[in-house]
């Protein structure tokens, strides 16, 4: 089964050059030019990604990436942002709420087609480990929870997708490219000390668990 995308998108052109793009390419896609129309068909039917414009008529793209991470049954969809705005913080602000992967206007139909490929590929491999236990420390992606001990462990977004890729590859020592493409996007720019702070506040949050994470030096980190 071709896998579904919905489109966000109100500029009609550039709407219908997404849609013809990736349906050549072998996908199933639906355009939306609000985000009310948005939400009424996820209500319906969830797509397997999002191709969501930052600039909408009657909502901001930021505050759709928010209410979806919010809802158990779309918490985990991928989701691309697209966006006229070039400015790092707006990548970062993008990125650390929930979005996956971010492509700026004007874009290639080559490149559109392959952030869609990477993504969908990357959030099959991280979603097929929905149990995971490591000491104290026990993580169900299902149910986005996470628990060291018998205690709750809040965690936001990105703190969460990172335990849960440190916890699939226990034990391996993971480069801090190839954290910042799975978690960041597949060519996130933005300064490397964004890993460092996540990884201090995940550390944190797990209390003495945080030790499991260790920094391998001028490589990236591992948990074991």
């Amino acid at each position: 089964m071709p896998a579904t995308i919905y489109i966000v998108e109100d500029d009609k052109n550039i709407q219908e050059i997404e849609m013809f793009a990736l349906k050549n390419t072998g996908y199933l896609t639906e355009g939306f030019d609000t985000a009310k129309s948005f939400f009424s068909k996820i209500n319906e039917k969830l797509p397997d990604l999002v191709l969501l414009d930052i600039m909408l008529p009657d909502s901001d793209g930021l505050d759709i990436v928010r209410r979806l991470r919010e809802r158990p049954e779309t918490v985990r969809i991928p989701i691309i942002l697209v966006t006229a705005k070039t400015t790092e913080l707006d990548k970062v602000k993008g990125l650390d709420i929930g979005a996956d992967d971010y492509l700026t206007k004007p874009f290639g139909v080559m490149e559109l087609i392959s952030r869609v490929k990477a993504l969908l590929r990357r959030s099959k491999n991280l979603q097929e480990e929905k149990l995971l236990q490591i000491g104290q420390v026990m993580l169900d992606s299902e149910k986005r929870l996470v628990y060291v001990g018998e205690e709750s462990c809040e965690l936001t977004y990105k703190e969460f997708e990172l335990l849960k890729l440190l916890m699939i590859n226990a034990g391996i020592v993971l480069h801090r490219d190839t954290i910042m493409c799975d978690i960041w996007g597949m060519d996130y720019e933005g300064e490397s000390r964004t890993l460092d702070m996540h990884i201090k506040t995940l550390r944190q949050k797990l209390g003495e668990a945080g030790n499991m994470i260790k920094t391998v030096r001028n490589v990236g980190y591992k948990i074991e």
